[in-house]
């Protein structure tokens, strides 16, 4: 009876570590990729790769929009701090043509959404699309000085 209980416990002990392992192994994949896949296969939506650059006068946000329609592309502030870019495909995408052949899906959305830690001026945004990168400048708030 005492060796059924050992082994009992060995196999809660087992268990108890292949948990511990699991857990550090998605903290790892969490730390590694922190946004999540590169698709919404729910949205349709490809993550475009994007910059968020900013200087004293202007924030700059760069985003790699490749085959879209230039007519589509929507800028939109979704807080003060966050915009998101989206733009239609003028071609569907599917994980195919992509090289992945495990998983279905196509994609005709291009989204992508840049974090900035600065007051900006949205309603005076200017937007321009060259061979695929669409840059937006985004005029910076004047703050004022507290005397």
């Amino acid at each position: 009876m005492s060796d059924k209980r050992k082994t009992l416990s060995s196999f809660d002990e087992m268990e108890k570590y292949i948990e511990e392992i699991e857990a550090l192994a998605n903290e790892l994949v969490a730390s590694a990729f922190p946004e999540g896949p590169s698709w919404n296969t729910e949205t349709c939506c490809l993550h475009a790769l994007s910059n968020v650059f900013i200087t004293p006068r202007e924030v700059i946000v760069t985003a790699d929009l490749p085959n879209i329609e230039p007519e589509t592309v929507k800028v939109e502030a979704v807080d003060e701090n966050l915009i998101e870019i989206t733009a239609k495909m003028k071609k569907k995408v599917r994980f195919a043509d992509l090289g992945v052949c495990h998983r279905q899906g196509e994609f005709s959305f291009l989204r992508c959404k840049g974090r900035i830690n600065v007051a900006i001026d949205a309603e005076n945004m200017t937007i321009s699309c060259e061979e695929g990168i669409l840059e937006v400048r985004f005029p910076r708030k004047k703050m004022h000085k507290i005397e």
